[in-house]
């Protein structure tokens, strides 16, 4: 079969099958089960294949190409084929499993039509792979399954959930309600990071848990279908006994508190077959998981926030985690970053503890200077622990562990030299805990085994080997080979001497050939020795490279020194699975050091960052959620102020109680109104996550959840239009928001008419006010929501309503606009969009254009909207007919038929019977118009 060309130009493997194996593979390959999710691979040695739609799949997405696929077979057998070189198998595994959400991987190994399934993996399950996915990069996060029941009854549902984090070795157990949109799962999905979610098949048919499978959909997490039947709590207790450390009372007690919960769990057990590796057995831990531990974020907020790296990121700057990853031990540090960003802390205290390290380190750069010189040389003791656990004949992990281990001793030197005012947190956090682990019967014990059983001089050399003195036998077999190797050195001078040819110039000694210990010599040379050679030697072979040989002393030493190796590798084979077992005892005290080692590494990476940044960071001051303000002066967008030629404009956002708590930010786009609002949010989140702050001074009211809509993003593909997605976001904001959150929204309902989205904005704006009180940062291209401010202003239960506007300036001899990127204190007066357009250099006429139709359009009246029309700016404009009273009152009964309306059941309802009921709530509101002008303009 001809080689085919990847578009790259770099030939792609081919295809070396015969037409019998090509026969043989086909009528394997049809009697597979179908299972739309799976890429199959098919290992062939050199190389790897995929077929039929995989193979289509492949070609397109990382070939861009379908010119990569080839037919194997002829008629109407012929299967589409692509071949895979090695290094394109490990790039697309990692696209699989670790960036995208839709499928699985199974490998495939034999020849012919006998092939047998080898490996299988899924994004949240990725352990078969693990060393092709993390040969040569770190595991950034850790994934997650997580298996979910839930019941519903009148209008909330009961969700039971468990998760398994395999890499840590960790199980846990929640119960909770949830409202119809499943925000409380959502926001679990996002802190605990999953991947990968088991559901009941039957949940599938179900239209009330649609939204459910949206919210799992939005979270990038692949949906996993299981039979009902798996979802059963039997034998649970007998189970966990063996899976789980330490006394299974405990475990009884915890199982106790759960219903729902327990089904969930014996699904997940049976999904990842925890019982059948027995390496599993007593290194797994379990806890009850709170909702309440952390600050719940849900995937539209971390998008809008810009938390995570995205493969459209022109650098690592662009996302919060790329900023502030300066971690330096080999992917632990990483992984517990990625972790706190999802879990930002909700309780004062821990959030202090969290600053005061940091600041720790921000002021003495000695500590900063030392602990990084010692942290990157420090291995991912997390996966070397999950690699001992499986008790492999292999010593990389132990010798891995040990360079670890001896730089412990320099960490806390390090750590005991601060002096500084947080001397006795560090002692208690990190020095008292280390000197504990390193004692004598722990850490100090297992340097010891290394140090004994290791030879440690041939590390350099890339050999792990057993040291010969660890063992009589290992010695005794060290001893004979050493005398072997020497009698046979003496033979070679006796054999240069013999055909007087020079030691090791002319004559060569080779070992490890198929003959075992040979003599070699070219084939120029070979000519003057020749009578010789045929006399008193064996020739064993003649090549280009030339002539090997042998003789009787010689083959008797070389099977000698064969045998007594053979000897020898099987002691050492005995002595390594011993060496490794005794390491595997000591899993405990890694599992410590790896939590304080990666720990030390993030907190140091915040001050790194506090430090390093043109403007130095500020530390937070943090106050309960019952009370205090969120006062940011001088805030940045870390993210944006990172960018190469930014010249970053700071600005001060004052949510004060009772004055400023529920923010209006008006002005032109472009304006910095979107980036303002989120770096406040960026900024609480920073804080609560125990960062330091790009502020000049902050204020921080602990925030329970961040809501952020910040523009819809396009999911025509899921079928949902822009305005809809605009809607379901705002709807989880409205049910699962309260007092302790924080709300940013920005230009919501655009994605409808001027008066639709008017309304819905004033409306949501009412219910935020009234309802929820969250501190609120609302940009809106509607300037009538202004009023907001004046009707809330004498109202006694108003948390304070005040309007903020982006500046800009319109120079008045050529109505030329320069940004200016100040949030001061007012409504904007006026609006932009045209100078915008300018901006964006239209063609004239259609700017002409436009303005002449704005003019027209424009309603002029000598009454305007606000109650002070004593006077009225020059340039500023003039609102429709309709009095404050008018507003209030329309705005009022607005509300009310969108209450009514949203109330209806209209995916239960028939058709013609739904567009009845909404006729006559039409016909009402309309009638209830005719003595409200506010509300004709809607008819």
């Amino acid at each position: 079969m001809d080689t085919n060309q990847s578009p790259e130009g770099n030939k792609l493997p081919e295809l070396k099958l015969d037409a019998r194996q090509a026969q043989g593979f086909i009528s394997f390959f049809k009697k597979l089960p179908q299972e739309h999710r799976a890429v199959r691979f098919f290992d062939r040695k050199d190389y790897y294949t995929a077929h039929s739609e995989n193979a289509t799949f492949i070609a397109r997405t990382y070939y861009h190409t379908t010119t990569a696929l080839r037919q194997l077979g002829n008629g109407s057998d012929a299967l589409s084929s692509v071949s895979i070189s090695k290094s394109m198998f490990e790039t697309i595994l990692r696209d699989l499993l670790l960036e995208r959400s839709d499928h699985t991987v199974e490998l495939y190994e034999g020849s012919g039509s006998n092939w047998r399934l080898t490996k299988t993996g899924t994004p949240g399950n990725t352990g078969s792979f693990e060393d092709i996915l993390f040969a040569n990069n770190d595991m950034q996060e850790t994934p997650v399954i997580v298996s979910l029941l839930s019941i519903s009854r009148e209008n909330q549902c009961t969700v039971g959930l468990c998760f398994i984090d395999m890499t840590r070795r960790k199980l846990g157990l929640a119960e909770f309600l949830d409202d119809c949109q499943f925000t409380n799962v959502e926001s679990v999905l996002v802190a605990l990071g999953c991947k990968e979610c088991l559901v009941p098949i039957e949940s599938a048919k179900s239209v009330e848990l649609k939204p459910l499978h949206e919210a799992i959909s939005r979270c990038n997490v692949l949906l996993t279908d299981r039979k009902k039947s798996e979802f059963k709590s039997r034998d649970l207790v007998q189970d966990l006994g063996r899976i789980v450390r330490g006394s299974i009372e405990p475990v009884r007690d915890l199982l106790s508190n759960f219903d729902l919960a327990l089904g969930a769990l014996g699904a997940l057990i049976s999904y990842v077959d925890l019982l059948a590796d027995d390496s599993n057995y007593g290194s797994y831990s379990i806890e009850k998981y709170s909702l309440d531990w952390y600050m719940r974020l849900d995937s539209a907020a971390v998008r809008a926030l810009n938390v995570f790296e995205s493969k459209t990121d022109l650098n690592k700057n662009f996302s919060l985690f790329g900023l502030m990853n300066r971690t330096c031990t080999a992917g632990m540090g990483k992984r517990l970053l990625n972790r706190w960003l999802k879990q930002p802390l909700l309780d004062v205290n821990e959030i202090n503890c969290r600053l005061d390290l940091v600041q720790a380190f921000v002021e003495d750069a000695a500590i900063r200077q030392g602990l990084r010189q010692h942290l990157k040389r420090i291995s991912d003791i997390e996966r070397l622990i999950r690699v001992l656990q499986k008790k492999t004949c292999s010593l990389l992990p132990v010798i891995k562990l040990y360079q670890s281990a001896i730089r412990l001793p320099h960490i806390k030197d390090v750590l005991e030299n601060y002096q500084g005012q947080y001397s006795s947190l560090i002692n208690n956090k990190y020095v008292k805990p280390l000197k504990f682990w390193m004692q004598e019967d722990k850490l100090w014990k297992f340097t010891a085994l290394v140090e004994t059983a290791i030879d440690l001089d041939q590390i350099d050399n890339g050999e792990y080997l057993i040291s010969p003195s660890y063992g009589a036998e290992l010695c005794s077999l060290k001893n004979q080979l050493e005398e072997i190797e020497e009698q046979i050195t003496k033979l070679h001078k006796l054999t240069a001497n013999d055909l007087d040819l020079p030691i090791d110039k002319a004559l060569k000694l080779e070992k490890g050939t198929q003959y075992g210990h040979v003599f070699r010599i070219t084939k120029k040379e070979e000519q003057k020795v020749r009578k010789k050679l045929s006399g008193q030697y064996i020739v064993l072979e003649t090549r280009k490279d030339g002539v090997k040989f042998t003789n009787s002393k010689l083959k008797k030493l070389g099977d000698q020194y064969q045998k007594f190796l053979s000897e020898y590798m099987s002691c050492q084979k005995l002595m390594i699975e011993k060496v490794v077992s005794t390491s595997s005892s000591f899993l405990e005290v890694f599992e410590a050091i790896s939590g304080m080692l990666s720990e030390l590494d993030v907190l140091l990476s915040f001050a790194d960052l506090a430090t390093s940044c043109p403007v130095p960071y500020v530390r937070p001051e943090i106050t309960t959620s019952e009370q205090g303000d969120i006062i940011l002066e001088g805030s940045r967008h870390p993210c944006l102020e990172a960018q190469d030629e930014v010249n970053f404009i700071p600005n001060d956002c004052t949510l004060v109680r009772g004055k400023s708590w529920f923010q209006i930010i008006t002005g032109p786009n472009m304006g910095g109104k979107s980036t303002f609002i989120r770096q406040v949010g960026v900024n609480v989140l920073m804080a609560q996550v125990g960062c330091f702050v790009p502020c000049d001074r902050a204020t921080v009211s602990v925030r329970d959840c961040i809501f952020a809509r910040v523009g819809a993003g396009d999911c025509q593909l899921r079928g949902v239009s822009t305005f809809m997605q605009e809607m379901l976001e705002t709807a989880s904001i409205l049910k699962g928001a309260s007092e302790k959150s924080l709300v940013i929204i920005d230009e919501l309902g655009r994605g409808t008419s001027t008066y639709d989205g008017f309304g819905l904005a004033w409306a949501i704006c009412e219910h935020l006010v009234e309802v929820i009180k969250a501190p609120t940062l609302f940009a809106t291209h509607f300037h009538e929501l202004t009023a907001l401010e004046q009707k809330n202003e004498h109202d006694p239960r108003s948390l304070g309503v005040a309007n903020y506007h982006v500046k800009a300036h319109i120079d008045p001899s050529n109505k030329k606009l320069t940004m200016l990127y100040k949030v001061e204190p007012g409504a904007c007066d006026q609006s932009f969009g045209i100078h915008v357009a300018e901006f964006a250099n239209f063609p004239e006429e259609v700017i002409s254009l436009a303005k002449a139709k704005a003019e027209e359009l424009e309603d002029f009246s000598s009454t305007p909207l606000s109650c002070d029309d004593s006077k009225e700016e020059v340039g500023s404009k003039r609102k429709r007919i309709f009095s404050p009273e008018d507003l209030t009152s329309g705005a009022a009964r607005a509300r009310q038929f969108l209450e009514e309306f949203s109330a209806l059941p209209l995916d239960q309802m028939d058709l013609n019977v739904a567009l009845d009921h909404v006729a006559q709530l039409r016909s009402e509101l309309e009638k209830d118009a005719a003595t409200n002008p506010w509300l004709q303009q809607f008819f």
